[in-house]
């Protein structure tokens, strides 16, 4: 009998490792996939695009080849880095200074009612008003032109961190909510122990967002003020090289841009990860 159940007890064990294998095995080759399928179709596209370029004979002012953006992009690498520096500096500096406001008001709107009421509205007008629409005035109203590119960038990258993070504040359980009100919790503690762990995956969702709306709010508010010289960003260059008729040169600029956004949407979608991974269900891998 007890060799019967040891027999039982070793072919399940040998099944359920069996089948944890194949499961390991499977999300393995998912993960494989995922980032094989869009790489192949990227590179398939390049290659189409340098084949028909070449066979009809496309002049390079019209659309350079892909060959042919790689070759000035490392030509002109050394204009190019410095405003690709300017631009990561306006990106970063804008975000973090929607971070510190965003989140500050959210909380403020948290702890007050009337708080929110007061100053959602007039968030909400700077969301609505497009940045392009504003930018002349702020550079009219703001003698520095690197203070007025980060303030259009800020604007459009503020919204989203706001908001956000106010739903995920109001988004706590009620019966936990009920819970800190029946041991009387302090509008401090109720704020850090229940609000503040209720919206960080919603603030880190609004990140990943304003990440990329602030870059894209530096190149808009560079083409706006049209500013030149070699401490300028990306938005510049492109400016220079299309009144210049340097098309590659353009498309090197666009490259660096769309590499930019990229970045920064997989910085910020890693960082979500690492901070919710084990304990909130969007980041829980159930097949692994």
């Amino acid at each position: 009998m007890s060799s019967s159940v040891q027999t039982l007890n070793v072919d399940v064990s040998s099944n359920a490792a069996a089948i944890a294998d194949a499961t390991r095995q499977r999300v393995r080759r998912e993960r494989f996939l995922r980032c094989a399928v869009p790489s192949a179709w990227l590179l398939a596209a390049v290659l189409l695009w340098e084949v028909l370029v070449r066979v009809n004979h496309v002049p390079e002012y019209i659309i350079p080849a892909p060959s042919v953006i790689l070759r000035t992009l490392i030509e002109n690498w050394g204009s190019l880095s410095l405003s690709l520096l300017f631009t990561l500096k306006l990106t970063f500096m804008s975000l973090a200074l929607a971070i510190v406001g965003g989140v500050a008001l959210a909380m403020l709107f948290a702890l007050s009612r009337w708080v929110e009421l007061s100053f959602f509205p007039f968030a909400v007008i700077l969301q609505v008003t497009p940045v392009i629409a504003i930018a002349p005035l702020i550079l009219i109203y703001v003698d520095s032109t690197f203070s007025a590119l980060l303030i259009c960038a800020w604007i459009v990258a503020f919204f989203p961190i706001l908001s956000n993070t106010v739903i995920g504040l109001r988004s706590a359980d009620h019966n936990l909510r009920d819970l800190f009100g029946l041991y009387r919790a302090t509008p401090w503690q109720r704020l850090r122990y229940l609000l503040v762990p209720s919206a960080l995956p919603y603030f880190l969702g609004g990140l990943k967002i304003a990440g990329g709306l602030s870059l894209v709010g530096a190149i808009v508010a560079e083409f706006t003020a049209g500013a030149a010289g070699r401490q300028t960003g990306l938005a510049s260059r492109i400016l220079e090289a299309t009144f210049r008729n340097e098309i590659p040169k353009m498309f090197s600029a666009l490259l660096l841009v769309s590499l930019c956004g990229i970045s920064i949407f997989l910085l910020f979608n890693w960082l979500s990860k690492a901070v919710l991974k084990g304990w909130h269900e969007s980041e829980i891998d159930r097949d692994a």
